[in-house]
């Protein structure tokens, strides 16, 4: 018979684990997905417009809330180094439509 739980003892190695408190290095430029979350479409799509202007990027759908309230896209788009990325995320983060950046 086919058991599908998981064996408890198991325990499942993450990325945290391997780096074990080191910082990860990436390799840049690269390509980074921000999950971006807003209680509307189009009040999103304008704030990520507002903060990356004409750079190239793909935004995408995700998820919504089970109430409707909020909903999720993925922000793909080429970052040149760390202060980039981290730029980015900061004034994502700090417009008044986005609720929340991941």
């Amino acid at each position: 018979m086919f058991n599908s739980r998981v064996n408890q003892e198991e325990k499942v190695e993450t990325l945290n684990d391997k780096l074990k408190g080191e910082k990860l290095e990436l390799q840049y430029p690269c390509n980074w997905c921000y999950k971006v979350i807003a209680s509307e479409k189009e009040a999103l799509q304008k704030a990520v417009k507002d903060v990356i202007d004409e750079r190239e990027h793909k935004l995408s759908s995700s998820n919504s809330s089970k109430t409707g309230k909020y909903i999720s896209m993925n922000l793909d788009m080429l970052v040149h180094n760390e202060e980039d990325r981290q730029f980015i995320y900061d004034a994502l983060k700090k417009h008044q439509d986005i609720k929340m950046v991941l």
